[in-house]
């Protein structure tokens, strides 16, 4: 059965926000675009933490949920609520989920693997999906040349990864926290 994939995501802290980016792009096996308006980013715990998902569509939700479900049981703590996620597949050796997730709430931005890592990024910028180092260089020089804000420099990149990557579209969705 061929596997459905979510795409590009990128994300971008600057000026006391945080925008993260999807483009809607869901694709089947290699070569077909199962659907091109999917949203991939989304607004959790009372809107206020902002992730975005990609990789295999049913591990992603899976991935956000358990997240999602962590941020509950620590009252919000985005850094507990993600070394707890992780720490499911180090102890309990929990099947690997092939998707990554970048969360951010008001002060912080993660990155996280379906293997269990937790990464945050350096100066504030990162991507995930097939479209996501297209993206991560966009916004790098975007945010190095530009006075953009942080939604505005999120939504170009991935506007360039679609150009770029056929995996990834041009229907952007922002969100920013």
């Amino acid at each position: 059965m061929p596997e459905f994939r979510g795409t590009t995501i990128c994300a971008v802290k600057r000026g006391g926000k945080t925008a993260i980016a999807g483009d809607g792009q869901v694709t089947m096996g290699e070569s077909v675009v199962f659907k091109n308006n999917a949203v991939k980013v989304r607004r959790i715990y009372g809107g206020k933490v902002v992730l975005g998902f990609a990789g295999s569509v049913s591990d992603a939700f899976s991935l956000s949920e358990r997240f999602e479900g962590m941020l509950n049981k620590f009252s919000g703590n985005l850094m507990r609520s993600a070394v707890e996620l992780a720490e499911l597949w180090r102890n309990d050796k929990a099947r690997k989920l092939e998707a990554m997730m970048i969360v951010a709430d008001k002060d912080l931005l993660l990155v996280i693997s379906g293997g269990g890592e937790v990464i945050e990024p350096d100066g504030g910028v990162c991507a995930i999906g097939s479209g996501g180092n297209y993206a991560l260089a966009a916004a790098r020089a975007l945010v190095q040349e530009t006075n953009g804000s942080a939604e505005e420099i999120a939504y170009k990149a991935l506007k360039i990864a679609s150009e770029i990557c056929v995996f990834t579209n041009d229907h952007i969705t922002v969100e920013t926290v």
